[in-house]
């Protein structure tokens, strides 16, 4: 079993097709922009949106739930402090307006393609499938290979997206199963992306090179997220477009940044460590105009 803090369904932007996306939890990445950090710790936690908070006068079952004065309410509504939570995760079981939640639920693999199955009407328009993101699927190792196999033996097809950073011997051994694959490659400079992910991308570009060596013939889809002061100058995209020259059946797409998750942080008791930086529209055009060069 494995932890999954998301399934989407209907996806468009995540593979060829229509695809079901299952997010496994846990990364050994931690990008300062994440859009999702749920998806960074490998165990459960709990998370709090106050604005689904009924309010003590309404409610008030996590105040008799909550030890150790883990809860308050200066203003009715609930206040957490995470540093004094037990992690027994009974709070989110007694929130009736699902205000405290739990991320991260445990699946078999067989519960997962039962559920991706049910999406496969959806799936012969365009080459849909399963897509398996996170986090960073990689990093489950059997668990992935396992529902990779289990996929194709029920003829769907299958993406993974990942961040690179894993033993190159489960990629290889799920490169086996995958039909597309999408590989974030963030930066070539190797001292900015050990500042702004807290790894070194040794390992992420020299399993992509060994990747593109061992199976030419899938195709894999390059993504780099534009990040305001991490890699947005010409000479960042040029370097990565370069890294990425005449290796086979690799197309190369930019992301602009956004700070869509940044609510997402605070309902996990954390400070977004983008603070207020914004992406420039030109800048990116401009970049994006070099990515395709």
């Amino acid at each position: 079993m494995s932890y999954v803090f998301n399934i989407q369904h209907y996806s468009l932007h995540d593979g060829p097709g229509i695809r079901t996306i299952i997010f496994l939890k846990g990364c050994p990445l931690h990008c300062r922009w994440c859009c999702n950090p749920e998806s960074q710790k490998y165990e459960q936690e709990i998370s709090y949106f106050e604005n689904n908070c009924i309010g003590l006068s309404e409610c008030g079952f996590c105040k008799n739930v909550l030890p150790n004065g883990a809860v308050k309410f200066p203003n009715d509504k609930a206040e957490l402090d995470m540093d004094k939570c037990s992690k027994c995760l009974d709070c989110a079981k007694f929130c009736p307006s699902k205000a405290i939640k739990v991320e991260g639920q445990e699946y078999t693999v067989k519960q997962l393609i039962d559920i991706v199955e049910r999406d496969s009407a959806f799936f012969s328009h365009g080459n849909g499938g399963l897509t398996v993101s996170g986090g960073e699927p990689l990093t489950h190792g059997d668990f992935l290979i396992s529902l990779l196999k289990e996929a194709k033996k029920r003829r769907i097809s299958t993406a993974i997206e990942t961040c690179g950073y894993a033993d190159y011997n489960v990629l290889f051994e799920a490169a086996e199963y995958l039909d597309t694959i999408m590989f974030d490659i963030k930066s070539v400079n190797d001292e900015k992306h050990t500042e702004f992910t807290g790894k070194s991308n040794k390992v992420i570009l020299n399993n992509f090179e060994r990747l593109c060596l061992d199976y030419p013939d899938i195709p894999k889809k390059v993504r780099t997220p534009v990040i305001p002061g991490f890699n947005d100058t010409a000479e960042d995209i040029k370097s990565i477009v370069n890294f990425l020259m005449n290796k086979p059946n690799v197309t190369y797409e930019l992301l602009a940044y956004h700070s869509y998750g940044k609510g997402k942080y605070k309902a996990l008791g954390r400070e977004y460590p983008m603070g207020d930086l914004t992406l420039d529209k030109v800048k990116f055009t401009e970049l994006n105009k070099i990515s395709k060069s």
